[in-house]
């Protein structure tokens, strides 16, 4: 039986050929409104695969009937509507761990929550002799570092501010005005995060104004296009969010977005649920 999956994003060549054997594709490069599709086809859609800035909305999930899984290409799951697809029994997965090393490596090359990126630059950053602290909703009981609740009390104390978070909206702006002046004016900030997560509008005008020292971002609140302010900045240096871009690492990651896709359609259990 036949199987169509609705692509959304820019997926790697041998990603799209893999999905074309699997499956019935339509792809999109940017999320489509429910209007964009026909009648039609949102009645054969059984499948969401995405990119993690692409997403699914509540809007296009309820406009598929027959929509059974969502796949993310990504680990960042803050552009699916997640309480959307739990009202619908629908699973969500996403693929962890791959891009970890690639983005924990652009962060060490900005130079410079501890989750698994975030461990992966804190241990790059150990190597370098650097003394490592962090902070996080809890503390990490394998983590060898210092932890530090408060995220102003951690700035206040850092000369980079490595930020590898998840987005949404409970850590929306968690980077916030205080967070950027207890930095200071010898302070760098970097994310690799979300652009969310750091108050822009805020770190802009510190950086306009001196009281923050630099910024090294790979990510932006205005996706994808960044703050033409940002832009004109001298102490900034800008990244096209591709912390994740290698051949080899974007390549895996579709593939183990296919194999979820796959195995919920085998009726296996999936490999990388969103709990």
């Amino acid at each position: 039986m036949t199987i169509d999956v609705l692509s959304i994003g820019a997926f790697p060549e041998a990603t799209n050929a893999e999905l074309a054997n699997r499956f019935a594709i339509t792809r999109h490069f940017h999320r489509p409104t429910p209007d964009a599709l026909g009648a039609e086809l949102k009645r054969r859609i059984r499948a969401i695969a995405t990119e993690a800035n692409r997403g699914a909305d509540r809007a296009l999930i309820a406009a598929l009937p027959k929509l059974e899984v969502i796949a993310i290409f990504g680990v960042g799951t803050d552009f699916v509507d997640l309480a959307a697809a739990r009202e619908r029994n629908v699973p969500v997965t996403n693929t962890p761990g791959i891009l970890t090393d690639e983005v924990a490596d652009l962060a060490i090359g900005l130079v410079l929550g501890l989750g698994g990126i975030g461990r992966a630059i804190a241990d790059r950053g150990a190597a370098l002799r650097m003394r490592v602290i962090y902070s996080g909703p809890r503390r990490k009981p394998d983590a060898p570092y210092e932890y530090v609740a408060d995220p102003v009390e951690l700035a206040r104390r850092s000369d980079y501010l490595m930020v590898a978070c998840k987005g949404g909206p409970e850590t929306r702006h968690l980077v916030s005005a205080a967070v950027i002046d207890a930095l200071g004016p010898n302070g760098t900030l970097i994310n690799v995060a979300r652009g969310s997560v750091v108050d822009e509008p805020a770190l802009i005008k510190a950086l306009a104004e001196g009281r923050l020292g630099h910024a090294a971002l790979d990510v932006f609140e205005s996706e994808p296009s960044p703050s033409p302010e940002l832009l004109k900045l001298p102490n900034v240096i800008v990244q096209p969010h591709h912390g994740s871009a290698t051949v080899e690492t974007r390549t895996a990651i579709g593939r183990l977005m296919i194999d979820n896709l796959s195995a919920h359609f085998a009726g296996r259990p999936l490999l990388t649920p969103v709990r």
